[in-house]
């Protein structure tokens, strides 16, 4: 017991900063884009950025199995609020990548529609699952959904590695890169399920 402790505790602590990285610098943006325009962001934009703030919190505490195994009740009331955020996280998503489409390009608005219905589709799914008591394909489908809803981490690591490598990337490698980002999320997370699939059998 005592070698999981740190993993246990690492995996939470990684993915909240993950999602924290780019919620510091979007809420970075917002603020120099109120004092330039001198008015308030779009209000799915301003919905975006508050449901993922809680998301990724709770979201990453959820992955402390320690947590979840002393405190049942605030488990499941996390959950339930990590539902809300998560959906609202997506839909906002897809209202934003639908609003910046011409600017963006298609193949780049591809990518956050995917990502978007994605990630909402998960969620549903782990909500569904749960009420008819399956923990299991619960579990799977809200690892997915949080994965999708830290693309923006993952896309942030890439592209400042890429920089760091070669110079600021052009628009296709851009967007390449931010797509992948979203690939190598729900990869890992696909991963993990297999693995828990394996390592704790389903009885």
């Amino acid at each position: 017991m005592t070698t999981r402790r740190p993993a246990g505790r690492l995996v939470p602590a990684g993915l909240i900063l993950l999602g924290a990285a780019p919620l510091a610098a979007g809420a970075a943006a917002l603020s120099v884009s109120a004092a330039d325009t001198g008015s308030a962001p779009p209000l799915p934009v301003l919905l975006h950025a508050l449901a993922a703030a809680p998301y990724t919190l709770l979201g990453g505490l959820q992955f402390a199995p320690g947590l979840r195994a002393r405190r049942p009740g605030w488990h499941r009331a996390a959950g339930r609020l990590l539902v809300v955020c998560g959906l609202a996280v997506a839909l906002t998503g897809l209202w934003l990548a639908v609003a910046h489409a011409r600017e963006d390009g298609p193949l780049l608005t591809g990518f956050r529609l995917a990502a978007g219905s994605l990630m909402a589709g998960s969620i549903v799914l782990a909500y569904a699952a749960i009420r008819r008591r399956d923990v299991a394909r619960h579990r799977a489908w809200m690892a997915r959904g949080f994965a999708l809803g830290l693309g923006a981490g993952t896309q942030l690591i890439l592209l400042a590695s890429a920089s760091a490598i070669a110079g600021p990337p052009d628009p296709f490698p851009t967007t390449l890169l931010t797509g992948s980002a979203w690939v190598i999320n729900l990869a890992v997370a696909e991963w993990g399920v297999r693995r828990q699939r394996l390592t704790r059998p389903v009885s």
